[in-house]
């Protein structure tokens, strides 16, 4: 079940910026407009601060039924007709996993989170075929050579490396995902749309810009102050992200991820630029750009609209070593329990 309350250190950082700044007031959510972003600038100025920044404020949702990669049925189309718009968002409404469930059995108990506990979206908020929008063909490229050597030998690392939900089995609690263990969903994955919390703080002050993240909590506090990245002895499971100002857009670049979470594959020399940039009261475009030479054969970019919600931020109350993952791992050991018993053995 997900639990929110009030989170007072997680918003202190956040609150902290936004003392220097009342936040904009902006209007409540609706269907995005990033692909009329061009024509909106000509009629639109967008806000500023009072130290003169562009100012990003306010609190953002990314959920979107846009697929991540383009589907086979709509290959050569960088763009959904309206027709298929309709169909989409009228499947999304439709959905409800209460009425697929087999009350009693594992996968119920498994499933169980109503249909009311999940915010995947209704909305094409951009009607692109996929959130890929480079390369021109809607796909995340394929992994190097080297990459696939990982790939090949990653279930041999001490830890379950990957961002997930799941893992490679439940002998340990290093056999589960880093999401699943509420540590991190890592960079781009925590600012991409996921099952509910789709939502984004963000608050400004000089020199700075945070993005409180709901799902699974922290903030990014990013400085634009002009300093440096850390050195490069310093590795962090989000990386270290420093911005700058191009005209109205915060380009964020982001490096020093760790070796202990894996994007994809990509880990340690991963590189990643942000770029949000405000196109209407209620919008943001927001892209980010994925480059690492020895996982991906070339780099490739995400665009995902951040439209205003109009309301406030909850903590999504998860941490390491919850009740979840107790339970799971002591289901293993009543299953390796009860099978080393009918084979006549025991196991401790």
């Amino acid at each position: 079940m997900r639990v929110q309350h009030i989170s007072i250190v997680g918003l202190i950082v956040v609150a902290a910026l936004v003392c220097a700044t009342p936040v904009s007031l902006v209007a409540q959510a609706g269907p995005g407009a990033s692909d009329d972003a061009g024509a909106a600038a000509d009629t639109w100025t967008p806000p500023r601060t009072p130290w003169g920044d562009p100012d990003l404020q306010g609190t953002f949702s990314n959920r979107t039924i846009t697929p991540f990669e383009r589907p086979d049925n709509v290959e050569g189309r960088e763009y959904f007709t309206p027709e298929e718009v309709a169909a989409l968002e009228q499947r999304a409404s439709n959905r409800s996993r209460d009425e697929d469930r087999e009350v009693g059995t594992r996968g119920d108990v498994e499933g169980a989170y109503n249909d009311f506990w999940w915010d995947r979206g209704t909305k094409v908020l951009s009607p692109r075929t996929s959130l890929v929008i480079d390369p021109p063909n809607g796909h995340v490229p394929e992994l190097t050579a080297e990459a696939m050597k990982r790939e090949a030998v990653e279930w041999a690392e001490h830890a379950y490396r990957r961002p997930s939900v799941g893992g490679r089995g439940t002998d340990s609690w290093l056999d589960r995902g880093l999401f699943e263990r509420c540590i991190t969903r890592g960079l781009p994955g925590a600012m991409s749309p996921t099952a509910y919390n789709n939502n984004y703080r963000i608050a400004q002050g000089p020199g700075f810009v945070a993005v409180q993240i709901e799902m699974l909590g922290g903030a990014r506090v990013i400085p634009t102050d002009g300093r440096a990245h850390l050195g490069d002895d310093i590795r962090l499971y989000m990386g270290d992200s420093v911005g700058h100002w191009e005209g109205d857009t915060l380009v964020v670049e982001t490096t020093n991820f760790t070796d202990k979470v894996t994007y994809r594959g990509a880990a340690e020399n991963l590189r990643l630029v942000e770029r949000f940039t405000r196109v209407a009261p209620n919008e943001i475009d927001y892209r980010v750009t994925v480059d690492d030479p020895t996982t991906f054969t070339q780099p490739w970019t995400l665009a995902i609209p951040l439209v205003d919600v109009g309301e406030g931020l909850f903590e999504y109350a998860c941490h390491e070593g919850n009740y979840g993952l107790e339970g799971i791992l002591y289901g293993a050991r009543v299953e390796d329990r009860e099978a080393a018993e009918a084979k006549g053995g025991s196991v401790r």
